[in-house]
């Protein structure tokens, strides 16, 4: 697989695809390479996110803004399956590397186009970061309180998502070449990848008139589901939202009469009484330790969870017997946490090979396996600024 772009939207396809087993060779410009070595929290001037959305990678350092860069990527594309790519829509045409000159040489092969906007209508020209494809997406008019502006998360949750349906549009693409020998293009617009998680709201609104709003930690008309305080402060989140699943809660605190209650009998009941029932939960809530208080819903069968931050995360036992805190060496010596691999696999589980690699570490191997360059033909393109060959 062939990388060509930066950042998040794109990239962190590449990552989850080198998790499962690809071989992902990154095309990063001579100097700097990927904005992402230097985003983030750093450690001795580098980036603490890179190892990890550049893990399972081989680095190659390419100028695609040249012709004889453009040649290579050429060269390239035609011993790879897949291509992905985040510029703007029409700058790949522009340096001759649109998918009839990529795939004249390999038709088996598969080009994800990642955008804000796709690679077609009135905005396709126009730039568009994960932020505003959150916000035309709709996802941040129903993100935060109801009494303050749209909020946003935490992460790169627009970035994340269109990387996830790269994925699935990458995969779905290689079961049509396995079918018939041919591929195809793949166009992700990060706009759209948000719009798909955003349930019925569309019909909400034409059919029934009614714009789901912001509505703080709970989603209205679905009752109890709510983070709720313990008393050590420990904040915890109760789903109970079900007919069976509100009864066993009730039991749990005590109250098995609330489930037999016409006020919270039923789904549209507890719907309708939602903030007083919230209160009455907090009310016992807060009479117990958050650990005690998780306990008892878990014995329950209530399900339930405490707000975690990456403090919790890196000790959890439940994480870790999922091997999902990765402790893993760097190219600069360090030790440090990542994710592990989702989802999980019996046959083929996947594996880290490397963390993420200094740029141009792969630049001599890859182009000397994969575009046929001998020793003299790197050395008169490195003379020339058009590759790095090690930095």
């Amino acid at each position: 697989m062939l990388e060509l772009g930066a950042l998040i939207a794109g990239p962190f396809a590449g990552q989850l695809l080198g998790d499962y087993g690809a071989d992902v060779v990154k095309v990063e410009p001579p100097g700097a390479g990927d904005p992402m070595r230097h985003w983030g929290v750093l450690h001795q001037g580098e980036s603490l996110w890179w190892p990890t959305i550049g893990r399972n990678k081989r680095s190659v350092c390419i100028d695609v803004r040249t012709a004889a860069g453009q040649d290579l990527i050429r060269r390239l594309a035609a011993n790879v399956d897949i291509v992905t790519e985040n510029f703007r829509p029409g700058r790949m045409s522009e340096w001759g590397l649109d998918y009839a000159s990529l795939s004249a040489a390999n038709p088996a092969l598969i080009l994800a186009h990642v955008s804000g906007f796709g690679q077609t209508g009135p905005r396709a020209a126009d730039a568009g970061f994960g932020s505003i494809g959150e916000a035309m997406g709709g996802l941040r008019y129903t993100t935060g309180s109801p009494d303050r502006p749209p909020s946003r998360y935490g992460v790169s949750l627009g970035d994340a998502l269109t990387s996830l349906f790269t994925v699935v549009g990458v995969l779905a693409a290689l079961n049509e070449v396995r079918k018939t020998g041919h591929g195809q293009e793949v166009d992700i617009a990060i706009y759209e990848a948000v719009a798909a998680l955003m349930e019925s709201t569309m019909a909400d609104y034409e059919v029934a008139g009614v714009i789901r709003e912001r509505a703080g930690s709970v989603l209205p008309g679905v009752a109890p589901s709510n983070v709720y305080a313990a008393a050590d402060g420990v904040g915890v989140l109760i789903a109970a939202n079900a007919d069976a699943v509100f009864s066993r809660l009730c039991d749990v605190m005590g109250r098995p009469e609330l489930a037999r209650d016409d006020r919270y009998a039923t789904h549209r009941a507890r719907a309708s009484h939602q903030e007083e029932l919230d209160r009455l939960i907090e009310e016992w809530t807060v009479t117990l330790d958050g650990e005690e208080l998780l306990a008892r819903l878990n014995d329950g069968g209530v399900p339930a969870g405490r707000i975690f931050t990456a403090a919790d995360m890196v000790c959890d036992p439940h994480y870790i017997a999922r091997d999902m805190v990765l402790r893993l060496a760097t190219h600069q010596g360090w030790t440090l946490p990542m994710t592990g691999i989702v989802p999980k696999f019996s046959v083929t589980p996947g594996v880290v090979r490397t963390t993420g690699a200094p740029l141009g570490a792969h630049t001599a191997e890859v182009l000397t396996e994969l575009a046929d360059v001998d020793a003299e033909e790197l050395e008169g393109l490195e003379a020339k600024g058009v590759i790095a060959v090690t930095q």
